[in-house]
């Protein structure tokens, strides 16, 4: 049975204008209702007691063009705790070495360079520029995080980046040839302060490097489980564009990576670095053309998003009819969206596994599923495993053989329901 959550928008501001150009006149794209925060699990103690909702509205930018949730839940209560750890994946921890490597190459990298990261996690990234003798700083706001990554020998700082930090990391001396912040801006309600500090810290000829997931991609594949409160923006090259000039810098190159879904790669750097090169204008040439510039490109996802749900729901009940077992895989921030939008519960599913051990033990927020390890897919062998990180299908698909090889099958739920496995 799906719970209930109560209301908590007394500590919820409204998005009164963009957070990139701070016009008014958003155009709504898609209201997805209220929702429970996607990485608040839950203990067994804290099943029977309040737990807040918040709107989940997405909404366009005619100025700007950045797509955007409507409201803003305070940081703090975000990301203090957090229980995603980027080193429980086989596929993030081998980009992150090929990224490390590819920037020591690029940009000649000594060991009196300096490599900071912002929203750093558990050190995952910076361990492969420490293990080349390259200093490095991680700067992440969750404490348990940064504890994790201090007992691997990675230097943290347990703050919230953004201008005044940066000022105070500059008058200490510190001056980074290379920033980067990997799904960290779109988790930022303060885009101008923490672009300034960006510029800020970065040394004149050094580069910014960073991941975000493409809205482009989100479109186009229907990712509504993309959309959850800590992803407050949801980037064009286009809108980071914009957003980047205004502070003095530019993109100087930028790459479409497979990652989570389908990510841009984006280097920025100041005025006086250099001019962008033909990657930059052509994918901005592109999304002219795909009209990204115009709510009309974002016209009809409402829709699909709609009858991915209800195809979804149809298809789990369905198999439950005809007497099938049904568990989940992956405790991903998706998963959360994507059960409580679609109304899955344990009604659908029996049980949820993952990786990670800080999660094992928790519940699913808003659908109160326990996670258990994936030891518990071939003790009981449910005919079915809903993959909630279909962004990780072929790492996950490929360490579960064993599964599909005794006869059990996944459901795919993006860009539109499908079953892997058996005959």
């Amino acid at each position: 049975m799906v719970s209930t959550t109560v209301e908590r928008s007394e500590m919820t501001q409204s998005l009164p204008a963009c957070r990139s150009c701070g016009k008014h006149g958003l155009q709504l794209v898609l209201s997805m209702g209220r929702m429970p925060l996607a990485n608040a699990f839950l203990t067994a103690e804290q099943l029977h007691g309040p737990e807040p909702s918040y709107p989940l509205e997405l909404a366009f930018c005619p100025r700007c063009t950045l797509v955007q949730i409507t409201k803003t839940v305070p940081p703090e209560e975000l990301f203090s705790n957090y229980l995603y750890l980027s080193s429980c994946s086989e596929t993030m921890l081998r980009e992150s070495k090929e990224l490390a490597e590819q920037l020591i190459e690029s940009r000649h990298l000594t060991p009196k360079s300096l490599v900071v990261e912002l929203g750093s996690n558990d050190g995952y990234q910076l361990q492969y520029f420490m293990s080349r003798g390259i200093q490095v700083l991680g700067i992440d706001p969750a404490r348990n995080l940064a504890q994790i990554a201090a007992a691997k020998g990675v230097r943290t700082l347990c703050e919230f980046f953004g201008k005044d930090f940066a000022i105070d990391l500059r008058a200490r001396g510190t001056s980074a040839d290379i920033i980067i912040a990997k799904n960290v801006l779109a988790h930022v309600a303060d885009l101008n302060g923490f672009v300034d500090g960006i510029g800020i810290l970065l040394d004149e000829r050094g580069v910014a490097i960073f991941e975000v997931p493409y809205v482009k991609d989100l479109i186009d594949h229907h990712e509504f489980d993309t959309i959850y409160h800590e992803h407050l923006c949801y980037f064009s090259l286009m809108a980071l564009d914009q957003l980047f000039r205004n502070h003095g810098m530019n993109l100087v190159d930028v790459q479409r990576i497979p990652i989570h879904g389908g990510s841009l790669r984006v280097y920025a750097a100041h005025d006086s670095y250099g001019e962008p090169r033909d990657s930059v204008r052509s994918l901005l040439q592109n999304e002219m053309q795909w009209q990204m510039n115009d709510a009309a490109g974002y016209v009809g996802f409402a829709k699909e998003v709609e009858k991915i749900k209800k195809s979804l729901r149809r298809l789990l009940e369905m198999l439950k009819s005809d007497g099938k077992r049904i568990a989940a895989y992956g405790a991903a921030a998706k998963g959360t969206v994507l059960l409580n939008y679609c109304g899955i519960g344990d009604d659908l599913i029996e049980f949820v596994v993952d990786v990670s051990p800080y999660k094992q033990g928790c519940y699913i927020p808003g659908v109160h599923l326990r996670i258990d390890s994936p030891s518990k897919l071939l003790e009981e062998m449910p005919d079915y495993a809903l993959l909630l990180a279909w962004n990780l299908a072929d790492e996950i698909i490929k360490q579960q053989a064993e599964y599909l090889q005794r006869g059990g099958r996944f459901i795919v739920p993006i860009p539109e329901p499908k079953i892997v496995g058996g005959a």
